[in-house]
């Protein structure tokens, strides 16, 4: 056991980079709740179109993610190995990648509103008024794009900041602008104090406005205080980065970004295929969505913290050392999934209670979110193998290993569950999670090998 589990020194070092970023998270996903509750209790259209746009923007914010993730690896080499020029020549490259995924998907969004919600609208028990829900679902979606400019700008600079072991400063412009979205929420959606009753519309306002809050702090605190973040002094100088240094990020990035582009297609493909037993569906598993992200809060953060302190150690040449991090690392998550998912087991039948919605769809949600609780370590251990293999630069093999099962597996076996057999919507859902269990053997395989042990900040230098 001692393999697996680390010392006072291990966990005071995780725990300094793990605890700013479950914060900020916690409270992202707890406002999360809260205004799904909001929306919830204006109607179930109105909840089920916010869900259908946020699961397409979901494409758009991982893409994001995927994109800035492939200079982000070499952003936590660069600062192992105490390269500051090379960690402002990948802010630029960031820069670079943002735009061109943003323009990129507000055309798609522009053009195809209409035919992209029309997708995850179908009769069905429970379904309520599919014209209402496509409308409010277009409403939302055209007020959001606004909100994806300082959502790219603000990810440009956390990421990097975050990738320097410096996870404070997102924490607090991530709590401003969680807490500056709920007040909007609350006077915007209901119309309080005097202010406009805009429902869906004051949601997407309110968010919009709560995003620029955000990427002000980040942008001003950094230019402010050159000392600390003294990584990201004169990167406005030029945009000339090293053309050696594009053609690796790109070939490392690329695959990141196809990946994460085809993960989130396929989680809202997945979302259309279960949406052929109807909306009430839908609207479920928004609320078992938003709920279990909640739960699964330092699961998910610990993504982060395997890159920084993974990513570190590897770009400091401490091969064995990074091993051994990413051994400890993954057994913490595991626990965590463990603890967590038993406590949202127990919670589960009671959560929907909390929504104005059918009883239909209560009894789906409560459903899913004990699905979600049983299978809540399977998540942890991926989560952190998939950020482990990442760490290395081994992007090829995480593409292959997260998005490429997704469609080669759980889409295809989704599609023919739900057109080929009268399995109903729970056996159904539990099976399609279950089919992860595949890709912990592979996960676990590739672990062992030690495949992902790569310096490439020593390449790069």
């Amino acid at each position: 056991m001692r393999k697996y589990i680390g010392d006072k020194a291990f966990y005071a070092m995780l725990f300094a980079v793990l605890i700013p970023i479950v914060i900020q998270t916690s409270i992202s996903n707890f406002v999360n709740l809260l205004d799904n509750l909001m929306l919830g209790s204006v109607g179930t259209e109105e909840m089920s179109g916010v869900a259908i746009a946020n699961q397409l923007l979901m494409i758009f914010n991982i893409c994001i993610f995927g994109g800035l993730s492939g200079a982000g690896i070499f952003t936590s080499q660069f600062y192992g190995s105490k390269n500051d020029a090379g960690v402002r020549e990948t802010f630029r490259i960031k820069l670079f990648i943002g735009a061109f995924v943003l323009v990129g998907f507000a055309a798609v969004f522009l053009i195809f509103p209409r035919q992209l919600i029309s997708l995850y609208l179908t009769d069905g028990e429970g379904a309520g008024d599919l014209g209402k829900t496509l409308e409010h679902g277009m409403a939302y979606l055209r007020i959001m794009l606004i909100g994806n400019i300082p959502f790219v700008t603000t990810n440009i600079y956390a990421s990097t900041v975050r990738e320097c072991g410096k996870t404070v400063l997102p924490m607090k412009a991530g709590i401003a602008a969680v807490l500056t979205n709920l007040v909007l929420n609350y006077l915007l959606i209901f119309g309080h104090f005097g202010f406009p009753r805009l429902g869906v519309e004051g949601a997407a306002i309110a968010t919009v406005i709560s995003r620029f809050v955000e990427t002000g702090i980040v942008i001003l605190t950094v230019h402010l205080k050159k000392s600390e973040y003294g990584f990201l002094r004169g990167v406005y100088k030029t945009l000339r980065v090293r053309l050696s240094l594009v053609k690796n990020v790109l070939i490392k990035g690329f695959p990141l970004l196809l990946n994460e582009f085809l993960w989130s297609l396929g989680v809202a493909a997945s979302l259309q295929a279960y949406s052929a037993r109807g909306l009430a569906v839908v609207a479920a598993l928004n609320i078992s969505g938003t709920v279990t992200n909640t739960f699964n809060v330092v699961c998910m953060s610990m993504g982060s913290a395997v890159a920084i302190i993974v990513g570190q150690a590897l770009g400091a040449g401490e091969t064995d050392e990074a091993r051994d991090r990413a051994r400890k690392l993954i057994a913490f998550n595991v626990a965590m999934g463990l603890l967590f998912g038993a406590i949202m087991f127990v919670a589960a039948p009671y959560i929907p209670l909390l929504y104005n919605t059918t009883d239909t769809v209560r009894d789906h949600a409560g459903n899913f979110l004990r699905v979600s609780a049983l299978t809540m370590p399977i998540f942890a251990f991926l989560h952190t193998c998939y950020f482990t293999l990442r760490s290395g630069g081994k992007t090829v093999i995480t593409f292959i290993f997260d998005s490429g099962f997704m469609w080669a597996v759980t889409i295809p076996l989704a599609f023919c569950l739900v057109n080929f057999t009268p399995l109903p919507i729970l056996p159904l859902y539990l099976i399609c999670q279950l089919a992860d269990l595949i890709k912990c053997v592979v996960g676990y395989v590739m672990l062992k090998k030690g495949i992902w042990v790569h310096n490439m900040a020593a390449e790069n230098a």
